[in-house]
């Protein structure tokens, strides 16, 4: 189990690869090279940012803190809201409110196809790398001239492309487009057997099992929560495991770990439920194994 204090992380640059001026907070990583690695970050968004539109072979979850995120044909994302964005489904252009501060929690995470998540890491050194071979302009890498492979690609795709060393082939979408939800119109619902805990279920998707809810605590109750999952603190204050937690602090539970939650002042808490990918991940080390033994 993990507890970050999320307002002791500093702000540092990221996304260069997009243009304009976006920040973030580096809240949690998993493990990279496994296809359910992750990472929870809170993003700083100028009003000077832009994203093409474009899709990913990993999917994400947005929760929206403070400002307005504009995704053209798929609408805004207001503070509060939360959107799930599936693997292989296009999504933007994606554009802050001109000169506002957007800031939002982004969940990246390996998906239902297998595909696996790039580590922030990863990425930043196959930037690097790129930057002698063409140059990152309006959220796309241009080739030089004298550069053998496609002309013009999605950013990220063109990373992920060259640390792999392989075309990115994408997941046959699920759903047809990205949902939004707007937790103010969900009731509170009591969670059975605790005094004091009430919860919105915004949504379970994929056949894996990615969640989405938000959990109310009053002062005075406490809550045990379990993996894998994570938990990011949006209001209140209390403690969890004997740890203080206010706003900005987040929890990682792993598959048979759990956490306590007790609130002194009524808190709410983004629970979001990562994807049970244990049987891929088994079927991808027994295919590997095989392969070995040949």
């Amino acid at each position: 189990m993990k507890i970050v204090q999320g307002d002791e992380i500093p702000l540092e640059r990221g996304l260069e690869h997009r243009g304009g001026t976006f920040h973030f907070r580096r809240l949690l990583e998993g493990e990279a090279g496994r296809i359910d690695n992750f990472q929870l970050s809170y993003g700083q968004i100028e009003g000077d940012f832009y994203s093409p539109r474009h899709r990913h072979n990993f999917e994400q979850i947005r929760f929206q803190l403070e400002g307005d995120l504009d995704y053209s044909r798929n609408g805004k994302l207001t503070q509060g809201m939360v959107g799930y964005f599936p693997e292989g489904v296009a999504y933007g252009p994606q554009k802050p409110t001109a000169d506002d501060t957007a800031i939002t929690l982004v969940l990246q995470c390996g998906g239902a196809s297998g595909s696996g998540y790039l580590s922030r890491n990863e990425v930043k050194a196959g930037m690097r790398e790129l930057s002698g071979l063409g140059n990152f302009e309006g959220g796309v890498f241009r080739r030089n001239k004298d550069v053998a492979g496609k002309r013009n690609v999605e950013g990220y795709q063109a990373i992920w492309e060259h640390v792999n060393q392989r075309p990115m082939v994408f997941p046959r979408p699920r759903y047809g487009h990205p949902i939004f939800m707007d937790p103010a119109v969900y009731d509170w619902v009591p969670v059975d057997g605790a005094s004091g805990v009430a919860e919105k279920r915004a949504g379970t998707f994929t056949e894996r099992r990615t969640r989405i809810g938000i959990l109310r605590l009053d002062p005075g109750a406490a809550h045990r929560v379990d993996g894998r999952a994570i938990y990011f603190v949006v209001s209140g204050a209390g403690t969890v495991d004997g740890q203080p937690f206010r706003p900005l602090t987040t929890v990682f539970a792993e598959w048979g770990e759990t956490a306590t939650f007790s609130a002194t002042d009524r808190a709410e808490i983004l629970h979001l439920g990562l994807p049970d990918l244990r049987a891929l991940a088994g079927a991808a080390s027994d295919a590997l194994t095989a392969v070995a033994a040949e």
